[in-house]
């Protein structure tokens, strides 16, 4: 996208859709499109998310029978992941209508979600916001790099992967992961818990 800003510059008006290009579109919504009336996207590829996001909703209702707190951790990420994390908030995901909410302090919290490789100066903190959760203190590793270190591996200032400082219940791949991906995994870590 960038490359694009400094081929073009920076246009003061949204350019029109390339037919099938990850719109979903079809060449006559296309040509509707660009000349400007409004085109509803409603097609099958679209609604599947929202609808698996539903179905994880009610998975996670039955496990619990209460709400879920979490708190996000980034024990030294890029922030990508941490992008997705904040996308189960909007009006798509929904989460927290559904009863999941983000917590700022451990103790609160049901589940850790560790976004990043364990940089040397946040294990220590990691290990403390642990320790600061109660029973069972669920922990879902988010990401390649809390999965097993990424690129910036277990070398100089990092430790490496999550499971290395503190024991992980779940782990979900990506650069960064889909929501729904994180939901998923939200969902089986909660249901993988003692006495759920």
């Amino acid at each position: 996208m960038l490359r694009e800003v400094v081929r073009v510059g920076i246009c003061p008006k949204a350019p029109a859709p390339v037919v099938g290009h990850s719109t979903g579109l079809t060449a006559a919504e296309g040509m509707t499109s660009a000349a400007g009336s409004s085109v509803s996207l409603t097609s099958e590829a679209a609604a599947q998310p929202h609808d698996e996001s539903h179905r994880l909703h009610a998975d996670l209702r039955r496990a619990l029978g209460r709400a879920l707190a979490i708190r996000v951790v980034d024990a030294g990420s890029c922030n990508g992941c941490e992008l997705e994390i904040n996308a189960l908030a909007n009006p798509f995901y929904n989460i927290e209508g559904e009863g999941i909410q983000f917590v700022a302090s451990p103790r609160h919290a049901d589940m850790l979600l560790v976004t990043g490789p364990v940089t040397r100066n946040m294990q220590q903190a990691l290990i403390d916001t642990w320790h600061a959760m109660p029973a069972p203190g669920l922990v879902v590793a988010v990401g390649e790099c809390a999965c097993s270190g990424g690129i910036f591996g277990e070398e100089g200032a990092c430790v490496g992967r999550v499971s290395r400082v503190i024991p992980v219940d779940t782990s979900v791949a990506g650069c960064p992961p889909s929501p729904s991906a994180i939901l998923a995994a939200i969902h089986a870590a909660v249901r993988s818990a003692p006495g759920r």
